[in-house]
């Protein structure tokens, strides 16, 4: 009895946890563009991935020697999801003429300590399940599949209530993050280091990990990982807007896909609920190379897709980008913290995880929404006729696509990785 309520605690705290970033990670972007701020997308998007460079491991810090993690997780939630509702409160007595310069720094205060909370959510439960005697392989997937849960249905519901052009999405994050804020205080408890088990500064930030870069593979590794993770927030950021433009065409005015974009994209979290499954067989099969290399062939198919479809005759393409999107967030991302654990010492393992995340999620995603915003501009807010910003849409699209498939061609040439065939002769 004990088990089940430990585990029910923790699945609501990952709901939660999820479900106040899909609130407006999705749909931020058609907020902004509604109001003229189309061209500031990637700024706000970019932040995440800059934040995330060094916010995590300042809060891991604070966690290790004075806050248990349960309670700075509520903390940081009680601070994102204020500003949050702030956000949305300046936003709405704005109207219909924001200023960026007034609308960002809230937004960023925000971002800035939600992101550090997707570690210490990790860390809080993997904490309760190793006090619990559990084994956290097992028992941790099915419990964090209900993030994923929690992200979709947030989506949902701000898709259905009609908040996907309303600043209401940033006061339906906030308060979710109020409420996991005083859930925190129902959390297991999860104590400080003992003095004696400090982290030094340089090794609560990952700095030791950098001493890989001496060894070509592992550079080789890293460098690709951060060139991957330019794709990663580019259709969070730009997806929503570039369907809601469409509705500027007779053609598609009223199409489901339109109307409720959110519903659509949100095939793509199913898909990568789904996709993770497939992972283990996949990799047993093909190795860690091959997984990633799938992953890479499905990010050229996921912007190629959404270029060629449309919302009426060409939804099904839209389908088919949202299906592959589970495959090419997913793969990626496992094989490649598989191979970080496989090919690093023990005493650098998580340091060398962290190096990782920062390459993919913190540099690449922010040099790829600012560069996918300088491309949308190019071909899209140039563009004065709606007909002629739907097909630069496009444009932008393969654009995507075709740097996914450099990176692809090059990963495929010139990363060489025998481990697989080696523990296959083992």
């Amino acid at each position: 009895m004990k088990d089940v309520t430990l585990r029910s605690k923790l699945i609501a705290m990952n709901f939660l946890q999820f479900a106040v970033w899909g609130a407006y990670l999705i749909c931020m972007g058609r907020y902004l563009g509604s109001l003229g701020l189309g061209d500031k997308i990637g700024i706000f998007y970019s932040i995440q991935g800059i934040v995330s460079i060094f916010m995590p491991a300042l809060m891991g810090i604070v966690a290790d020697r004075w806050i248990s993690a349960q309670r700075l997780l509520g903390l940081c939630h009680l601070i994102a999801g204020g500003a949050m509702i702030i956000l949305s409160v300046v936003a709405y007595s704005m109207g219909a003429n924001p200023s960026f310069s007034v609308l960002f720094p809230i937004y960023t205060l925000s971002v800035a300590f939600y992101m550090p909370t997707l570690a210490l959510s990790n860390s809080v439960a993997y904490t309760a399940l190793e006090q619990a005697g559990a084994d956290i392989v097992k028992a941790f997937p099915p419990i964090r599949v209900f993030g994923t849960i929690g992200f979709i249905a947030s989506m949902l519901a701000v898709d259905l209530l009609g908040f996907q052009e309303s600043p209401m999405q940033f006061q339906v994050s906030g308060i979710l993050g109020v409420v996991l804020f005083v859930y925190s205080f129902f959390l297991p408890h999860c104590p400080t280091a003992p003095h004696g088990e400090k982290k030094s500064l340089s090794e609560a930030l990952g700095l030791r990990a950098f001493s890989l870069f001496r060894d070509p593979k592992m550079a080789m590794f890293f460098i690709f990982s951060m060139l991957l993770g330019i794709n990663l927030q580019i259709t969070n950021g730009f997806a929503n807007p570039y369907l809601a433009s469409f509705g500027e065409l007779d053609a598609y005015k009223g199409a489901f896909g339109v109307e409720h974009s959110n519903i659509l994209i949100s095939l793509s979290q199913i898909s990568e609920t789904l996709c993770i499954l497939l992972i283990p067989f996949l990799l047993k099969r093909l190795g860690i190379k091959r997984v990633m290399l799938i992953a890479m062939i499905c990010w050229v198919l996921r912007f190629a897709l959404l270029g060629a479809g449309n919302p009426g005759g060409g939804v099904w393409l839209f389908v088919l980008s949202m299906i592959v999107y589970g495959m090419a967030f997913d793969f990626f991302n496992v094989s490649g913290s598989l191979f970080v654990d496989r090919e690093t010492d023990s005493s650098i393992r998580s340091s060398a995880q962290g190096l990782f995340m920062l390459m993919t999620n913190g540099i690449g995603a922010t040099i790829g929404t600012l560069g996918a915003q300088w491309v949308v501009n190019y071909f899209v807010k140039s563009e004065h006729d709606a007909v002629a910003r739907v097909a630069g849409w496009s444009m932008s699209w393969y654009a995507f696509a075709l740097f996914a498939l450099v990176v692809m061609i090059l990963f495929w040439i010139l990363f060489r990785y025998d481990g697989d065939r080696v523990k296959n002769k083992t």
